[in-house]
């Protein structure tokens, strides 16, 4: 069987081998201090649907991948580069997988740090923020990650892809 295809970080097949399901890139957010205005140019240019609100911001997906639009925050934190007065680019991204608790591990074993407990998708709401990720790392660049097995609204179950 041929190795899988990465195209600008979406993986095209996926490869049965010993350590099971390739996980996969299911969603990216981007920050931007317009919101409305980002969304709609990527609604009108690549014809991604709105599935959902993200709390100041929108859900868009092209049925594979969830693109998170949301609104930078005006002041900023200064924890991370991303974290500055209206910043416009790529905010995290998520990954679903088969098992949230596998991946957890390997993740700590590399170094990522945990941002948040674990979230019980049961008690989630089904529209809000927290209804798609279950747990949240920092990454060894301070990037964050998401991690569910679920997937995110707007795509497709993992083992449904080809």
């Amino acid at each position: 069987m041929p190795p899988d295809l990465l195209v600008y970080g979406h993986c095209v097949s996926l490869t049965e081998g010993k350590e099971g399901i390739m996980a996969k890139i299911k969603h990216i957010a981007i920050r931007t201090p317009d919101p409305e205005k980002t969304a709609a140019f990527y609604k009108e240019v690549f014809g991604l649907q709105e599935v959902g609100k993200a709390g100041a911001g929108y859900y868009l997906s092209d049925g594979s991948i969830n693109l998170a639009i949301l609104k930078s925050n005006p002041n900023g934190t200064g924890e991370t580069p991303r974290d500055t007065p209206g910043y416009a680019g790529i905010d995290h991204l998520g990954f679903q997988v088969e098992d949230v608790d596998e991946a957890c591990t390997k993740l700590e074993e590399a170094g990522a740090r945990r941002m948040i407990d674990r979230v019980n998708l049961a008690h989630a709401p089904t529209s809000g923020p927290r209804s798609y990720y279950e747990i949240k790392y920092r990454g060894p660049d301070g990037q964050v990650i998401d991690v569910t097995a679920t997937g995110w609204v707007g795509t497709e179950p993992i083992k449904g892809d080809a």
